[in-house]
């Protein structure tokens, strides 16, 4: 069984690595940076490949498609888990920044489920893990762009699942939805979370155990359940007024 997951050399997608190499996975790693990649590798058990992509560009991420076919003809299990976040006011924030992550967070996951499903729907098998947020189902002032790619994820992914499920396929489509993961990413955003988050150990781990499981929404924690919940119920403009109290708190 082979899997490929995006976003590989730091956070959820390093552990996730290490934990599907435990549990006995041959794996294809894919990220920017090369030396933190050939370092996860060395700690790796099973078959580990690399692949050197910058995401936020269409022709890498074909690349990185036409690398995999070429190498190994299939793999069994995409994890699209790259992306990365913003923090501050719509009219401040750096619009090139906004883009790239537009390209990384929504159109990379797009274009390797798109390839990579049309594959798994023809020998039908294969699951595809797209890594969303919690922050997909609320509105996020202050964090305008990075919440509306994540809830591009969770209808992208529920619309194809509920495709999926129609043609009686063996194929699935699973979405990771945490809060707060103690990761890189708060840097990158320049945030600090006013909860405490999970470990990105403990949510890789969570995230792999329930998509093997079959579970199609996989959202760790109480509280976090209890967040969509909330989402659900509350109206668009109370949940926009109480995400803005709280992210001000991270700035």
């Amino acid at each position: 069984m082979r899997v490929l997951i995006t976003g590989a050399s730091s956070g959820i997608g390093r552990d996730m690595a290490r934990y599907l190499s435990h549990k006995g996975y041959d794996l294809i790693l894919v990220a920017r940076n090369k030396e933190k990649l050939l370092d996860l590798c060395k700690e790796l058990k099973t078959q580990t490949d690399i692949i050197i992509a910058d995401l936020s560009n269409k022709d890498e991420c074909e690349k990185v498609y036409n690398e995999v076919v070429k190498r190994y003809n299939e793999i069994d299990i995409l994890i699209n888990n790259a992306g990365f976040g913003l923090c501050g006011e719509f009219v401040e924030t750096d619009l090139e920044t906004e883009l790239s992550m537009i390209d990384t967070n929504i159109k990379a996951v797009h274009i390797l489920t798109k390839l990579f499903l049309q594959d798994f729907v023809k020998k039908d098998k294969g699951k595809i893990l797209n890594v969303a947020s919690i922050a997909g189902f609320m509105p996020g002032p202050l964090m305008a762009t990075y919440y509306s790619t994540k809830a591009y994820i969770v209808r992208f992914s529920q619309a194809i699942s509920e495709e999926i499920r129609r043609k009686k396929s063996n194929v699935s489509i699973h979405l990771f939805c945490p809060g707060p993961v103690n990761t890189n990413f708060n840097n990158v955003a320049n945030v600090k979370f006013a909860i405490k988050g999970f470990s990105s150990e403990y949510a890789a781990k969570y995230a792999v155990d329930r998509m093997l499981e079959g579970k199609k929404i996989i959202i760790p924690g109480i509280k976090i359940k209890a967040t969509r919940i909330l989402a659900k119920i509350i109206p668009d403009k109370v949940m926009a007024f109480f995400c803005y109290k709280m992210q001000k708190r991270k700035i």
